[in-house]
């Protein structure tokens, strides 16, 4: 499991932590309940660090890319179980609008992966041949969005 995990809390809620003298990491051995009541937080809340949690204990996938599937709605691995990485990676593109690096669907193909094997041993690049090959064969779909990621407001400088 990583060792670092970012939970975006706030002042507050680190404060509430130190005080009950619980690490941010111990965080991860608590239901979301708890959490809530640990941290005096609505459900919503602690549905959000718990998401966030359990998504970045992937090897590999960070904070960015587990707050990109929360605002897809997805709150736990439980509700990705099954589904295929190449259109989860189609979806997240048509969420932003535009067309993502090719490690984000490295990233994804990771997920799913982990998700039915529970494999620390891998990290997103070892899906590089994988979605190189699944390109070369079947090319993205017709309707997938002409502007790249980088040119999104969101990564304007």
């Amino acid at each position: 499991m990583k060792k670092k995990i970012e939970l975006e809390l706030t002042t507050e809620e680190k404060q509430l932590l130190k005080s009950k003298k619980i690490k941010i990491s111990q965080l991860m051995d608590y239901a979301p309940d708890e959490v809530a009541s640990i941290l005096n937080a609505s459900a919503e809340r602690a549905r959000d660090i718990n998401a966030l949690m359990e998504f970045q204990s992937i090897p590999s996938l960070g904070h960015n890319f587990a707050r990109e599937l929360m605002d897809q709605g997805y709150y736990s691995l439980e509700q990705l179980k099954g589904k295929d990485p190449v259109e989860l990676f189609h979806a997240y593109e048509k969420h932003c609008g535009a067309w993502a690096d090719p490690c984000v669907e490295d990233s994804y193909r990771l997920l799913t992966y982990y998700i039915e094997t529970r494999d620390e041993s891998k990290r997103w690049w070892h899906f590089t041949e994988e979605r190189k090959a699944y390109r070369a064969k079947y090319g993205f779909p017709t309707d997938r969005p002409v502007k790249p990621w980088h040119e999104l407001e969101k990564y304007a400088k």
